[in-house]
């Protein structure tokens, strides 16, 4: 194998010119963790990186376009990050507005297809924050970066045992046995029921299976229904 040392010392050469471009314009923008990146970060971070790595490989094109590139997208970023601190309206259209997806108690199913979402990706945010029971929150918020926040009701604040002096109890998981309108049979099962059963339960409440957004069942027989509410008024939410 011949190795063109010329070539492979410009492309060594290139590699530290872009990381030196790479890291000025982090240093301009400042520093943000991935999770906390707005869709504009994203987008930026992933033009700049092609330009650096583009730069790099691509021996043809001269070392300057791409410092260029990433420079010009850099001081973009910084001008909108500013940009966004002065103004609430382009803070709006440049990183978005947090998006209620539970609304006291009651799960918002037009928030969720809009944050394309669905039932299973929001109970796992749920289980994510400590919550295996979703009766037991009052709000949950998609902030403008993705991640989302949760609020308990006021009886599942966290309190420890410690601090009121009582013994703990034992708790069970909830099975999820209606998933959008869907029996979940496999969950239905582990929990010893049959569909017939939760037909009847569904029945006495007056309400129709594909009425049924979410319903969980626990271990002492606690069944939970959420409806479809695609009717409801939404609040707005606090920037």
């Amino acid at each position: 194998m011949n190795i063109d040392w010329v070539e492979l010392g410009d492309v060594i050469l290139r590699a530290l010119m872009s990381l030196l471009a790479l890291f000025i314009v982090t240093k301009i923008i400042g520093k943000k963790q991935v999770s906390q990146l707005s869709l504009f970060d994203y987008v930026i971070g992933i033009s700049i990186g092609n330009f650096a790595a583009e730069m790099t490989i691509n021996t043809d094109s001269p070392e300057i376009n791409g410092i260029v590139a990433v420079l010009v997208f850099g001081l973009v970023a910084y001008l909108v990050s500013y940009l966004t601190l002065k103004s609430i309206v382009l803070r709006r259209f440049f990183i978005g507005t947090p998006t209620i997806l539970i609304q006291k108690g009651k799960i918002i199913e037009k928030n969720l297809k809009q944050s394309k979402m669905d039932m299973n990706d929001l109970l796992e945010q749920i289980r994510i924050d400590g919550y295996f029971d979703i009766s037991e929150v009052d709000y949950a918020i998609m902030e403008a970066n993705g991640k989302i926040s949760v609020l308990p009701k006021k009886e599942n604040k966290p309190v420890t045992l410690k601090d009121m002096q009582l013994k703990g109890e034992k708790q069970s998981l909830c099975a999820n046995i209606i998933i959008d309108g869907k029996i979940m049979h496999g969950n239905l099962e582990n929990m010893h029921k049959t569909e017939k059963w939760l037909l009847k339960q569904l029945n006495v409440k007056g309400k129709k299976l594909e009425e049924i957004l979410l319903a969980t069942l626990d271990m002492e027989d606690k069944l939970i229904l959420y409806e479809r509410n695609n009717e409801i008024k939404v609040d707005d939410v606090l920037e």
